[in-house]
Formats: C-alpha cells, structure tokens, sequence
C-alpha cells in the first residue's frame, strides 16, 4: 500500500516538475491541455489525501471524511472521476461559518464540500506549477516552499539594511472585493484549457449558503475554499509584477497574501510608494485599510509595527567587544500574547476542567504550546515566551487549588510545578 502510494506520489511531482519546466521556459505559453489529467488516479489520490490532513468539516451536503472512509475512498474518487469525465460535476454552494479575528470582529469562511474540495485540489495540483514561475520572490503567502518565517527573516534583513522607514499595509476586505472578470483574464494568460476555466468560474459563482439562504457570489473568493489562496495571489500578481518593474527602486516589498509591507530608506521614498500602490490597486477596484495602513518611522526605535504576528522594533545592542549597534528585533506582538494568555485562560478556567486529571490537561495543552513555540520562538523573543511559560503555571496553580478546594489561589505553585515537570508539560522556553 505504503509503495503504491509513494508510487502515485512521485507521478504528480513528474507532472508538476514537466508543468513547471514548460512554464519557466516559456513565459507566454497558455496551457490547453489539462483537464484529461484531472480525473487521473494519482490526481485525484494525491488530492483526497491533501484533503484529508487538512481535515476540515462538512460542506452543505454534510457528509464528512469519516462517511466517506466508511462509503469507501476509492469509489468515492471513481464517481468523481466519472462525474468529470462525462461533464455532469457541478460544485455546490459553500457553506458559510465564521471565526473570531483578531480585533474582535468575526470573519467568514466559506467550506465546500468534499468533492468540491478534492475536485479543487486536483485542479491546483495541475495549475499551481504554472503560476509559481510567474510569482514574484517577495510573495510568501500560500505559496509552497514559503512560509511565515521566511517573508520574517526577510523583513528583518530590510530593516537592518538602512531601512529607517517602513509602509505598514493591510487591503481592506480583500478576499471579498476580488472582482471575477478581471481575475479569469489573469488566469486565461496562462491557461486556455475551457474545461479548466469553465471550473474556475463555477467555483466562484457557486454562492454561499448561509442559515437556509443562498446568496450569489458577484465578487470575492470564500475565504476556506482550497483554490481560493491561488487565486488571490495570481490576482495581487499584479500588483507584484508593477511594483518589481516600476517602483521596486523606491523599496523593498515583502507580501503575505493581503498583508505587506514596503521597507524605505526615507520619509520620501515611503510617501511615494503609498501613492504607487494606491494607483495599482485602484485598478483592480481595492483599497489600502485607512485604519490599518501607516508609515513608520524606525530610525530611532520609537516606532515598531506588528506583522505576521510578530512586533518589529530597532534596538540598540552591544557586542562583546563593547562596541553599540543598532538591529531589528522581532518578538510576540501584544496581541498575539494576549491571545495566547486567553487561549489558557480557556482552557483552563471552565469549571468542567475540575473533574479532568492534570495529566488530560497536560495532554490538551502540549499541542497547542509546541505550536507557539515553533513559530514564535525567535532571537530576542525569550523574555516574552518566559513570561507566557510563568503565566501556564500560575492558571495551572489557579487550577490545582481550586480541584483541591485550597482558598488561597497562587498557593501550591512549587508543588503544581513539579507534578507539571514529572507530567512532561512542553515549554516554550527550555
């Protein structure tokens, strides 16, 4: 089974490398042919198992991963290759739910089906090799290969390479605000495959279903939707592409999906820059956030910014020697501590918790620490990952005397601390 699978595995990396070749070699080529490797074994195998480590739940249909387990994988994928095969695959309408934002508001998803979800798969396994070689280097977001930490390690260095001035941007409501026509014209630059278009199309008007109603798709992609993070950053391309050939000498621009931000030199190269990007996006009908779009001053390390979760500020250090210099810190912004300081409080502080045992909490938590401390747990962020390991503790002593029916709150703390270290609870500073 194991051999099987690696065998289809490395058929779709063949075809993704010979996709990609043909592409990189030819940046004007408009593929024609993809469709006929949709319904493909290895495809369609390939795109079930992207789908189910991602997990996810039930589209409107409500039939989940573990119904269609059960139902049988490969007669799943059988109908959903005939269904392509023969034309009659009709995506339906995604189902809308929503997650708490950052600043308190709620922000929607749109969840398709399975089927959909695998079919979408399929069609990004075909085609994301093709728009990889028209990406620019300073796109992070959603790409493979790319991560968070890597569009971070590239601010810092901007920073530190005299960038005293920083354009801070957010496009306002970009997800929802992407306008269909203009982003099949980008897309038909390189695919000319109808059949493939035909897809895109559907999935973009397939609409969302929201408390019983369905609500028409007229612009936007459902944030949720696996096709949907390409498709935003072939439409911001543009804006990518116009930068990198005309205003690229005013900054250096580094993006992750609808955040960005441009490291300057100057006051006047920054104030440029704004005006240049405003210009691009106006032509693709969006906008900078007015609230959350500002220039930053770094040269003195009054001013610092938060982007991808981190907050950047410059700090004077000493070398060993004793000689002074100025670097870009980067630590958990106030927010994200805030927000890992409430995600212990809740996991913690409901009263349902006190009939748990300690080690069951220790497991519920472990997950979700080893979490921040891979992505947080950058040079000079210590002092900030210390004080959340410090605040663990003391919900946990909270916790204990409160199971134990113990007055006193923070009594107990060494004793919590020992069974927590005998328990094997993860830190996020060793």
């Amino acid at each position: 089974m194991n051999a099987k699978a690696n065998n289809t595995k490395e058929k779709v990396r063949q075809l993704q490398r010979k996709l990609y070749r043909s592409a990189k070699e030819n940046k004007v080529r408009r593929f024609h042919a993809l469709y006929d490797k949709l319904w493909r074994e290895d495809v369609l195998v390939q795109a079930w198992k992207r789908v189910k480590k991602n997990r996810g739940s039930a589209g409107i249909d409500k039939v989940t991963l573990t119904e269609i387990e059960a139902y049988g994988v490969e007669l799943f994928l059988k109908e959903t290759a005939d269904l392509l095969k023969s034309g009659k695959y009709h995506p339906q309408a995604v189902r809308r739910t929503y997650i708490d934002k950052k600043d308190g508001r709620k922000r929607p998803l749109g969840i398709p089906t399975v089927r959909d979800r695998v079919v979408q798969t399929a069609v990004k396994l075909l085609v994301e090799p093709i728009f990889e070689t028209d990406f620019e280097d300073f796109s992070y977001g959603f790409r493979p290969k790319r991560s968070q930490h890597a569009a971070l390690k590239a601010v810092r260095k901007h920073c530190n390479n005299k960038g005293w001035w920083l354009l801070d941007a957010d496009i306002k409501n970009y997800f929802d605000r992407i306008d269909h026509d203009k982003l099949m014209l980008l897309v038909e630059q390189r695919i000319s495959d109808r059949r493939i278009l035909k897809l895109i199309r559907k999935w973009l008007k397939a609409g969302v279903m929201e408390e019983g109603k369905l609500r028409q798709s007229l612009t936007g992609t459902p944030q949720g939707g696996v096709i949907s993070p390409l498709l935003s950053n072939i439409y911001l391309g543009v804006l990518d592409k116009l930068w990198q050939k005309h205003y690229s000498h005013l900054g250096k621009m580094v993006r992750y999906a609808d955040d960005f931000v441009v490291v300057c030199r100057t006051k006047k190269d920054v104030q440029h820059a704004y005006k240049a990007i405003s210009l691009v996006l106006k032509k693709l009908e969006l906008d900078l956030h007015p609230e959350k779009t500002r220039m930053v001053n770094l040269w003195d390390g009054k001013e610092g910014f938060d982007f991808l979760g981190m907050h950047h500020l410059r700090m004077k250090q000493q070398s060993r020697h004793g000689h002074e210099y100025t670097v870009t810190v980067q630590r958990p912004s106030d927010k994200a501590m805030r927000r890992m300081h409430e995600r212990v409080r809740e996991e913690l502080k409901p009263r349902n918790c006190l009939y748990m045992k300690m080690s069951e909490l220790v497991k519920k938590l472990n997950p979700i620490i080893r979490g921040w401390r891979n992505y947080y747990k950058l040079p000079l962020s210590e002092p900030y990952l210390r004080k959340l390991d410090y605040h663990i503790l003391i919900r946990f002593t909270i916790w204990y005397n409160k199971k134990h029916q113990i007055s006193r709150r923070h009594s107990n703390k060494p004793l919590v601390n020992e069974k927590l270290r005998q328990l094997k609870l993860a830190k996020l500073i060793y």
